[in-house]
């Protein structure tokens, strides 16, 4: 199996395709936006052109409203995994979101709690009445690990966490370190590719991608969840650019603050995504500057996984 991870706006997406044109692949994403049907320009998704050249999975696969965890794509993640692997293609696991990627490829175990809904109501209201950092306060006196590791604007996480201790009373950090150590329990043996760039370059790239979303559409796009009837407050809708773009259409801010507020965030986003995957071990970093477009970086890490198959 195959991960290409890293910060947003590195390429992954065509690169993976490439890769999987060469090496009969099929790609998995993890990304926890992209689960997420008509959120299609704010989170890069492959267009349908690309879809149709390569098979993806996990994208697209649930509506806003859904509830949909980190447990759920664990499982959702394998079962696709094994349906590649017995078609006797490769799985190309896609993402950058860091706890997903983990999920998957580091076996994590995760604390057998259901979802208690009128405590996330409670939670949420809090939330909303009170603050994100409010809530995220309350996280760090009971579970510091876990404060540290989720940035206090992702109300989800901080609320399952919360909801594992109150349940279990144990630090949901006490329950999810554990990984599928033994050796008859790991079921893949991955090759973790990590694509990076200069970093004020990726950020000048960055800002130039949010242009391109709002140029593409994506206010259109935003207007049209709305006119679903989905709620601002769930939690797609706090995803960068449309938490940003909600301020806008809801005249708290103007186009060009919140255009900024987006660029800013969207970069601050890439540099945790930085911190979090060079901590993570066996990642194989590529220079994307180094070649001189996706097919050829695609090119590069077929040739590391036929010398890798070779030395095995």
């Amino acid at each position: 199996m195959v991960a290409i991870v890293g910060p947003t706006g590195t390429g992954k997406t065509d690169v993976a395709i490439e890769l999987a044109k060469m090496i009969g692949g099929e790609i998995v994403s993890a990304d926890s936006m992209q689960v997420y049907r008509y959120l299609d320009i704010g989170t890069a998704k492959a267009t349908p052109q690309q879809r149709a050249e390569v098979p993806h999975h996990l994208i697209d696969i649930v509506d806003p409203d859904e509830d949909y965890s980190v447990t759920r794509f664990q499982e959702d993640a394998q079962r696709a995994i094994g349906e590649i692997l017995a078609r006797g293609r490769t799985p190309i696991v896609v993402g950058g979101t860091g706890f997903y990627v983990r999920a998957v490829l580091g076996g994590l175990r995760f604390p057998p709690v259901p979802p208690q809904w009128e405590l996330r109501k409670r939670l949420q209201k809090e939330a909303e009445e009170r603050g994100a950092e409010f809530l995220h306060e309350r996280l760090r006196q009971v579970d510091p690990v876990s404060a540290a590791r989720i940035h206090p604007r992702n109300v989800k996480r901080v609320m399952r966490a919360l909801e594992v201790f109150e349940v279990t009373g144990k630090p949901v950090s006490a329950h999810r370190v554990h990984r599928l150590d033994a050796p008859s329990q790991i079921k893949y043996n991955p090759v973790v590719f990590g694509l990076t760039m200069q970093r004020e370059r990726l950020y000048r790239r960055l800002d130039a991608r949010v242009d391109a979303m709002l140029a593409a559409g994506f206010l259109d796009e935003l207007r049209g969840l709305l006119q679903r009837g989905y709620d601002e407050r769930l939690p797609p809708l706090q995803g960068l650019g449309y938490r940003q773009m909600l301020a806008y259409l809801r005249g708290e801010m103007e186009f060009e603050q919140a255009v900024m507020l987006w660029k800013r965030d969207t970069r601050r986003y890439a540099k945790r995504q930085w911190t979090w995957f060079r901590r993570e071990p066996d990642v194989r970093w590529v220079d994307v500057e180094a070649f001189p477009n996706a097919r050829a970086i695609a090119q590069h890490l077929q040739d590391v996984i036929a010398a890798e198959q070779h030395s095995c």
